[in-house]
Formats: structure tokens, sequence, C-alpha cells
């Protein structure tokens, strides 16, 4: 360590930072870093729950094209069990893991008590119900009118 000596003959300290004020800037930053990446988690969880429902909700409305164009019913079936879905092209489709995955629906149109179904007819009408994907404390639902065979996609978080 230099010492600088003082015109006046006393001894200064060197200049620097003592250990105290280095651990204090490191746990600053340590702080920083855990709030930017609970915030970065809990961001990239909301895509993956909003990406999931948007492509329920394009192969609802894929199945309700389906019904009109062929001119007969066709069915979307939600298995909460395996937390699968699939729509007019009769394919499994399984959600990300962390998603759980609900739906209500006419209780004539289910195939097991854990599979869920709406169907579409021809003239665009369906039986109607939701579905509802939550990750966390957020949900998404995605409702389907019965009148009008609608689809419709809500951001909401989840009551506790």
């Amino acid at each position: 360590m230099k010492y600088n000596f003082a015109a006046r003959g006393g001894v200064r300290r060197a200049s620097g930072f003592t250990l105290l004020e280095m651990l204090a800037v490191i746990l600053l930053i340590g702080i920083a870093a855990a709030a930017v990446s609970v915030s970065v988690t809990q961001g990239l969880a909301s895509a993956r729950i909003a990406a999931a429902s948007g492509e329920i909700a394009a192969a609802l409305r894929a199945t309700r094209a389906q019904a009109i164009v062929q001119g007969k019913q066709q069915a979307f079936d939600v298995d909460v069990r395996k937390g699968t879905w699939s729509g007019a092209k009769r394919k499994d489709v399984r959600l990300p893991t962390g998603l759980k995955l609900a739906i209500t629906s006419a209780m004539e149109d289910r195939p097991d008590e854990h599979t869920g179904r709406i169907r579409f007819f021809p003239d665009g009408s369906s039986t109607g119900g939701h579905i509802v994907l939550t990750s966390g404390s957020r949900q998404w639902r995605i409702n389907v009118s019965w009148l009008t065979g609608q689809v419709a996609v809500v951001d909401k978080v989840a009551q506790r």
C-alpha cells in the first residue's frame, strides 16, 4: 500500500474503497439481479400461457369453420387428466408443463368424467362452454358462445 505524505508532514491514507463498501455494492447488485430474474420468470410464464390459450382459441375457431364448410357438426374435446385437447383434425395436442386445464361444457356432451366436449354445428352455433388455463395466479379463459359459436379469450388474475 502506498502512502502519500502531505506537505505538512502528516500521513494520509491511500484512497480507495473499504471492504464494507464493496460488500454493500455486491449485496445491492444481488438484490437487483434477484428482482429482475423473478420478473423475467413471471413474464415467460405469462407468455407461455398466452400462447397456449391463443393456440386453443385458434383450434376452436378452426373446428367451427370446419363444421360450417363441411355442413356437419364437429367436436372439440378437452381431456383435463392428460392435459390434452383435439379439434377438427382429431390430433391430440398436449399443453406445456406447469399449466392446468379445466373445461365447463354440457353434461350430455362429456364422453367420460375427465373429458369435456364442445360441439359446433353447420350454422356456426355451438353447445357453448369455456376452457380455463391456469398457471400460478394467472388465468386465461376461452369462452365459446352457444348461440353464435364465437370464441373469445379473457386474461384475468385467478381468485384465491
